[in-house]
């Protein structure tokens, strides 16, 4: 096995001259999450040699950071088959298919068990930072050669530089670390940076560790994604237990479909509820709703509290904000490789118009896996979170999915990875089917992806077809231009 924790590399990966086997290498998969995990499973599955470096110090960082919040889907949608097989090989017993787990219970009663496995734990690095990707030789510029290069993948481990050589490099890193700032414009409003220390990102756990921050405040939840809802949530509960308790929801858009959701349509029944039971805690006055409201501006006064400015001219005072504006990737490490992006939402360009929130928010995406995540160095993919850039509809069902395509196609087995294995609930809410403010009943949403077919027949991948727009359930959808590259030989 190559040691990726080496500061010296292996004699044979220092001459590489790009005529050895890339097939000697093994795949370096970037992020110890459950997509990054469940790559390995696949790759080991198909007889592929994985090592995956985790940045943190243990596996599931970023479900472990929001390990009070319980999941909306069922267990069943959050275990990969390759990762099980592996598993219950080892007499593990698998959680009730049907049971909703935390984030700390994803961790600990799988990602955990999974990671300690001997076939898992062997070619694991924990506390290995990755700061760069490259070619080796040939750098981000030079053609000559490229494709026969391996790429190496550089790291920080136990305060030294190391490098590892691989034949490919699945980015599996998430963006749970790259949260969005309240500022509408997309960069920090003016004041953000200095109000730090009265502003968390993503969900606090409100109910427990950080009870004694809000109990008894005037806090501001800006955003209205699921993290913006779950947390909303929380603050009526504790309003409830403590008075003086004032929560407040700032709103960028008055459209508030997305946020309270499709209802009973969502085929997800926890996630449907979690926005009715927001709308009801409005329509009470339990949370009080400003919207439109477009932060501009955040002014600290002398007393400690926040002035939050909006750049429609209004103006509210609150002791705390939470800022769940959604999440972003970083891309930083891969300056140096070849890579074919959506300009706005960052990711895979090939699977931007199956995710843009801009044109659809069902759940229904298009199965899509090696063809559409491969970017234009042959070999490197983005999987998971990561690949979704800054749109919000993941399911791990999905990076799932993906990484057994990418792992089919590392092996050769192409039928494999153009194969459809994917059936995502919907969500019940697409663009076409808006409900305006204030509308009595979100329950009766239609979807505008709803099947009358099995959900994904509509969407099968044609990866290999020239460059077409084709309108299917799930919108405009634009393909490949050529045929991606295929595996090293």
């Amino acid at each position: 096995m190559i040691s990726c924790c080496s500061a010296t590399p292996r004699p044979h990966n220092r001459g590489f001259e790009g005529h050895a086997d890339l097939r000697s290498l093994p795949v370096a998969i970037i992020g110890g999450g459950p997509v990054g995990l469940a790559a390995a499973a696949h790759l080991l599955e198909r007889g592929l040699e994985p090592v995956i470096l985790e940045a943190g110090p243990s596996v599931g960082t970023a479900p472990l950071a929001w390990g009070h919040v319980p999941m909306f889907s069922p267990w069943r949608y959050n275990i990969d088959r390759a990762a099980q097989a592996l598993l219950e090989r080892h007499g593990w017993t698998a959680p009730d298919a049907d049971g909703f787990p935390t984030g700390r219970e994803l961790a600990d009663d799988y990602l955990v068990p999974l990671a300690a496995l001997p076939e898992i734990a062997g070619r694991l690095r924990l506390n290995t930072r990755v700061t760069g990707v490259a070619r080796q030789r040939v750098g981000k510029v030079r053609d000559a050669e490229r494709g026969r290069q391996p790429f190496e993948v550089r790291f920080q481990a136990d305060g030294r530089e190391g490098r590892l050589l691989a034949r490919a490099v699945i980015v599996a890193t998430g963006t749970w670390g790259s949260p969005s700032p309240a500022g509408a414009s997309g960069m920090p409003a003016i004041g953000e940076r200095e109000a730090a220390d009265r502003i968390r990102h993503g969900m606090p756990d409100v109910l427990g560790a950080d009870h004694g921050r809000y109990a008894g405040k005037r806090v501001l939840v800006v955003g209205s994604g699921h993290s913006a809802v779950g947390t909303l949530l929380d603050l009526a509960r504790l309003a409830e237990q403590v008075p003086g308790t004032v929560v407040l929801w700032a709103a960028r858009n008055a459209d508030l479909t997305r946020a309270y959701g499709g209802g009973a349509a969502d085929q997800l029944p926890e996630r449907g509820a979690l926005g009715q039971r927001l709308r009801r805690l409005v329509a009470s006055g339990a949370v009080e709703l400003i919207a439109p409201f477009a932060v501009d501006e955040i002014r600290r006064n002398a007393g400690g509290s926040l002035d939050v400015m909006s750049l429609e001219g209004r103006a509210v005072e609150v002791h705390e904000m939470v800022v769940a504006t959604g999440l972003r990737p970083d891309l930083g490490i891969l300056g140096e490789v070849r890579l074919d992006l959506d300009p706005a939402l960052e990711c895979p360009r090939v699977l931007a118009p199956l995710i843009d929130p801009n044109l659809h928010s069902c759940g229904t995406v298009r199965p899509h896996g090696a063809f559409e995540l491969q970017q234009p160095d042959s070999g490197l993919f983005l999987a998971g979170m990561a690949s979704y850039g800054r749109a919000p509809t993941f399911l791990l069902a999905t990076g799932h999915e993906q990484v057994r395509s990418i792992a089919a196609f590392l092996a050769g087995d192409l039928e494999a990875a153009r194969r459809v294995e994917l059936d995502l609930p919907e969500t019940g809410v697409c663009s076409s089917s808006r409900v305006p403010p204030g509308a009595a009943d979100a329950d009766a949403v239609s979807s505008c992806c709803a099947p009358a077919a099995p959900l994904v027949a509509c969407c099968s991948p044609r990866p290999e077809q020239e460059l077409v727009k084709e309108t299917t359930c799930c919108g405009t959808n634009t393909a490949r231009a050529t045929a991606p590259a295929e595996p090293a030989k």
